[in-house]
């Protein structure tokens, strides 16, 4: 990405570095991580192993008072996502104004290892997450290092994606969606409630798209080779690519995020039209999702 002379977010907390304690809590993401690498060091699933393996991707440390020094590349990443953060607001803020309403930006939190949040206790396996509890997205920069070793997923605009989709759920909070259909996950089964999910991380990987669009529209942001990353970033998050990964098969009753086709499928078109009105993962069926 063309990033050059970009603006840098002020609407950043950044915690790096504090003195932390491990936190509960780990995400989707991060569970089949662990199942995957348990899997391909042992070729079978240990509870033990899954839970040790768990604690190394949490990557908790404790800080000595007055923090630590940072590596360059620890600093280029704090730098881009800054950046990035910044281009969400540019671009939300105009697309709220065409809706006649106000875009108010999430906050974006750079922890190390465990973060307290207004929805409880994070940690960095869970890998960047949004609360709307405190509308903040909470990122442990380390998870860019995993995306490239655990999963191939590489590069600067696989990075802005990440970003951006929990910015899109940031969106979908301010739009109302998230609240309503949280309130509707509450009642439901847990294999219907997975539905709900994936209609709700579907349409933030639309919105990803929606926001890249717009960037590129408004900074000529996006260089060969870029779109490729999202997509192929996309694809190696889906739930049937990673549960197939670790253990062979998928549970289609379990995914929470959707597969990857239908990952990079939202994506793309949010990246073709840049039209918010096209994000109809809630009005299709579950043969067009």
């Amino acid at each position: 990405m063309k990033l050059t002379g970009r603006r840098e977010s002020t609407n950043v907390d950044d915690r790096r570095g504090m003195s932390a304690t491990k936190a509960g809590g780990v995400g989707i993401v991060g569970i089949i991580i662990a199942l995957l690498m348990t899997f391909m060091s042992k070729g079978s699933i240990d509870l033990t192993d899954i839970i040790s393996n768990v604690g190394q991707l949490s990557n908790v440390t404790e800080q000595a008072e007055g923090g630590r020094e940072f590596t360059e590349e620890e600093q280029a990443l704090a730098t881009f996502s800054k950046q990035i953060l910044a281009g969400t607001e540019d671009v939300w803020t105009e697309e709220f104004k065409k809706l006649g309403r106000t875009y108010e930006p999430p906050k974006m939190v750079l922890y190390t290892g465990s973060v307290q949040t207004g929805c409880g206790n994070g940690s960095a396996s869970m890998g960047p997450f949004y609360c709307s509890a405190d509308q903040c997205l909470y990122i442990d920069l380390s998870f860019f290092t995993s995306m490239k070793q655990q999963l191939g997923a590489d590069g600067d605009f696989a990075y802005a994606y990440v970003i951006a989709h929990e910015v899109g759920h940031h969106v979908e909070y301010l739009l109302g969606t998230l609240g309503k259909v949280h309130q509707q996950m509450s009642r439901l089964n847990e294999t219907e409630a997975n539905k709900l999910s994936v209609r709700l991380e579907l349409l933030a990987d639309f919105y990803a798209g929606v926001w890249a669009y717009h960037d590129n529209e408004m900074f000529g942001s996006i260089e060969d080779g870029d779109l490729e990353e999202a997509i192929r970033c996309a694809q190696v998050i889906g739930d049937n690519y990673l549960q197939e990964k670790a253990r062979g098969y998928s549970q289609p009753e379990t995914f929470t995020h959707g597969t990857s086709k239908q990952r990079m499928k939202w994506l793309k078109l949010g990246l073709q039209t840049g039209d918010i009105r096209r994000g109809t993962t809630f009005q299709c069926s579950d043969a067009e999702l």
